[in-house]
């Protein structure tokens, strides 16, 4: 079987060889081809972003270095990329010429990357899991101590953010999510569907009544997910009618509404599972719930990488779903 894997490895290095001839070819096609691809980069970036100090957070540099580098590219290319209007930059004719050259230039090298990053055989490195705050600080910690203990080369960071994390322009090698990705490069596995229910703490409903009936919900105070229009919202379309005056505490973290929650604030909704570790909440209306699927994501290049497959089998084995 050694020389099926050799061949195997090949056939990767050869796929790398391949985008890298692309690349150049680009390159070659560009007008005025000697170029700092540092430069492109931060052409792009500012195109995307609108702006200097948006493409300053998007990629980490500083404003002043990439005006320079933006400046340096002008004036290589003797064209005029930008044209300043307010505070933001919009493109010229000739930069709206480039940037659609530039692009192909840039999805060529994050496949390059992608898929250099899925010939790594070593059992260490970084692999980042992308998950909404609630599934990162309530769920992760529990499935990441077992992938400690098996692989203690892995060094893995989490990102714990509500937005949901590009996979293909690699913001995060897996990603945990509700929604099911719809992009053909993307791996998707669906771990199952949790059932919430709205929980209080057990102080609260002695002061403020146990709802036995919808109608109930009309007396207490409801802690939204969202802002109390769209909470309230929600709510109406799953047969809750809510009035956005019962919500006078919201945040868009799930963590945030809980400790509110356990803090005997009023009422919210949160899966089952997660609330089972307070046994001071209780579940009300349980006639009342919300069912969601929960997906386990990774670029179909990235996959091939032993560190990143290891953290994403784990995952799927040991992530609990409630």
């Amino acid at each position: 079987m050694s020389w099926l894997r050799s061949m195997y490895i090949r056939m990767r290095f050869d796929g790398i060889a391949n985008l890298r001839r692309s690349v150049m070819r680009i390159c070659m096609q560009w007008p005025g081809a000697d170029f700092d691809w540092n430069q492109v980069r931060a052409f792009l970036a500012t195109a995307e972003a609108g702006s200097l100090s948006a493409a300053a957070r998007m990629t980490g540099q500083t404003q002043p270095t990439l005006g320079r580098q933006v400046a340096a590219l002008e004036a290589r290319l003797g064209v005029v990329l930008f044209e300043r209007v307010g505070r933001s930059l919009e493109l010229t004719s000739t930069g709206r010429d480039l940037l659609q050259h530039v692009r192909t230039m840039g999805a060529a090298a994050e496949r390059m990357s992608l898929v250099a990053r899925g010939l790594s055989e070593a059992v260490e490195g970084q692999v980042s899991i992308s998950a909404a705050d609630g599934i990162a600080s309530m769920l992760l910690p529990r499935a990441l101590a077992r992938i400690r203990e098996t692989a203690p080369g892995i060094a893995i960071e989490v990102i714990a953010a509500n937005e949901i994390s590009d996979l293909q322009r690699r913001e995060a090698d897996i990603a945990i999510r509700h929604v099911r990705p719809d992009a053909p490069d993307l791996v998707a596995r669906l771990l199952g569907e949790s059932v919430a229910h709205f929980y209080a703490s057990r102080d609260y409903l002695d002061r403020r009544g146990r709802p036995r009936i919808l109608a109930d919900m009309a007396e207490h105070d409801i802690i939204g997910l969202s802002t109390p229009e769209q909470f309230a919202e929600g709510l109406t379309q799953r047969g809750v009618p809510t009035d956005p005056a019962r919500i006078p505490l919201f945040s868009t973290h799930s963590v945030v509404t809980w400790e509110l929650a356990r803090a005997g604030l009023g009422v919210t909704m949160i899966s089952d599972g997660v609330a089972a570790r307070w046994p001071e909440m209780e579940r009300i209306l349980p006639e009342v719930e919300v069912r969601f699927p929960t997906w386990l994501t990774v670029h179909r290049e990235v996959r091939t990488s032993r560190r990143i497959r290891l953290v994403y089998d784990h995952l799927a084995e040991a992530l609990p779903l409630p």
